[in-house]
């Protein structure tokens, strides 16, 4: 049986306390330091000290802040410090936090090893380790309670998958508030390895962003899927070699293009692996994955053809139902959405005795099990590999005075996918002048991926013969 992902943690520090844990923009923090850190923080959060809010930040202080509350046996809730105020509080109450923990606190000390050796207490594998949110249909985000035993379950997989070791050198870029930097973080810390945080890596500047891989000898990237397509547009246009350390690159959150896979593999790229995943964060972090390119991909999808998702992983089960919805069960399902039964009642569902969550993507399996993704059931899209649902972004616009109705869809424009919403104003309302006005009326009470790239004023909404808004069609209205 595994160990817990703490007692992994603990467990790598108490053996190996000078090996290097972070290197945060050039610093070193070893794993004694990062041990010492996370005692500090459960001490100074207390026992059992329920949901704690954690403005969460790309920093060491974040990491500790996390490992901390956990080892306290508390539930850790990150939370957006650039997200509107409004937000920020609809969240931390949401989530029912009793009190918020500043990173920025971390005391860090020169360390002492003996501390990593301390006593952990023993906690049940099915309290919450910490609440994340997804989009939701009222307005408000829904927040996802995720159990111990399924991050466990989940790190202790995906260290096998990515085959680290302690000599991997892996980038944390994803935000600290989505659950894929779980993913470079958790797995890293748990086998010794070391887990890079630069702020170089979030300039949005392509050559700097290589350059912070080779100068820190990345082995390990976990890239959303629409900044790997505009990466291979940059390699191709500017011919920029990819740094030599480089052997596994992990990509998820959207489909994949064909076309930039074919770009890929025509680069210098057969020696690194190319891991395409998916996920929800129901069902914690990553459930199937399938290398597309490199030393254990099988042949290149044709570059018409819609690039697979992969298979299963060992600790995942899997049912298509009649209609091709993938549902997903084990022991990597959440316990469902805090304080909402109806929406936990209708996204997970019992099938032969066994609990599943209904992704509402629509797959079709092949005969060795591979899974192919036909889209959407519902109206979710994923902007960035973030899950957002229109019905959201529609009720904030519909709140704004000078808004008689509105609809939003998913707009694909070149290799990624933005949100479009169109507007039909009220009367009194000055149209010219409508389009600032509700982005910046968006500003302040939504994050930016929910904030519309195009904002069209028209005269009425189109519907379907069913008397449905007719999505598709606004979608071919645009330029």
């Amino acid at each position: 049986m595994h160990l817990s992902l703490i007692e992994a943690f603990l467990g790598v520090a108490a053996k190996h306390p000078e090996r290097t844990a972070v290197i945060h923009n050039g610093r070193a923090i070893r794993y004694a330091e990062m041990a010492q850190a996370v005692w500090a923080v459960a001490d100074l959060v207390g026992p059992s000290p329920g949901t704690v809010g954690v403005p969460a930040t790309h920093s060491p202080g974040t990491v500790a802040t996390m490992l901390g509350i956990w080892v306290a046996g508390g539930t850790y809730c990150p939370v957006d410090p650039g997200f509107p105020a409004q937000r920020q509080q609809a969240m931390l109450t949401t989530a029912g936090c009793r009190t918020v923990f500043d990173p920025a606190d971390v005391p860090w000390h020169t360390a002492d090893t003996r501390i990593a050796r301390r006593p952990l207490a023993a906690i049940d594998a099915e309290r919450p380790a910490y609440i994340l949110f997804t989009s939701g249909s009222t307005g408000q985000p829904k927040p996802v309670v995720t159990p111990r035993r399924a991050i466990d379950t989940t790190v202790a997989s995906l260290g096998d998958l990515f085959d680290l070791s302690v000599n991997d050198r892996v980038l944390q870029f994803a935000s600290l508030n989505w659950d894929t930097s779980f993913e470079e973080i958790l797995p890293t810390l748990t086998v010794g390895a070391c887990l890079v945080m630069n702020d170089e890596a979030h300039t949005g500047s392509f050559p700097r962003f290589l350059r912070l891989v080779e100068r820190q000898r990345i082995t390990t990237l976990d890239l959303p899927t629409a900044f790997w397509h505009e990466l291979v547009h940059y390699l191709v246009e500017d011919r920029f070699a990819l740094p030599p350390d480089l052997r596994l690159v992990i990509i998820g959150g959207e489909a994949a293009s064909p076309a930039r896979l074919a770009d890929w593999a025509a680069l210098d790229t057969a020696h690194i692996r190319l891991l395409n995943t998916y996920g929800c964060t129901e069902t914690t972090l990553i459930t199937h994955a399938g290398d597309l390119w490199g030393p254990q991909a099988k042949d290149l999808p044709d570059s018409h053809s819609q690039v697979p998702i992969g298979w299963p992983l060992p600790h995942v089960l899997q049912y298509i139902s009649e209609e091709g919805e993938l549902t997903v069960g084990g022991p990597c399902l959440a316990l469902g959405y805090r304080g909402l039964p109806e929406a936990t009642e209708q996204r997970f569902t019992t099938v032969d005795g066994i609990r599943f969550f209904r992704t509402g993507d629509r797959v079709e399996a092949e005969p060795d099990g591979m899974l192919i993704h036909h889209g959407r059931l519902d109206s979710e899209i994923k902007i960035r590999g973030i899950r957002v649902n229109p019905a959201e972004v529609e009720v904030h616009l519909a709140a704004h005075p000078s808004v008689a109705a509105v609809a939003v869809a998913g707009v694909t424009v070149a290799d990624h996918v933005s949100l479009a919403a169109f507007v039909v104003p009220r009367p009194h309302a000055n149209p010219a002048a409508l389009d600032a006005e509700l982005h910046a009326f968006l500003r302040n009470r939504v994050p930016r991926h929910l904030i519309p790239s195009q904002i069209s004023i028209v005269d009425e909404l189109p519907h379907t013969a069913t008397g449905k808004i007719d999505r598709e069609f606004m979608r071919r209205q645009l330029p």
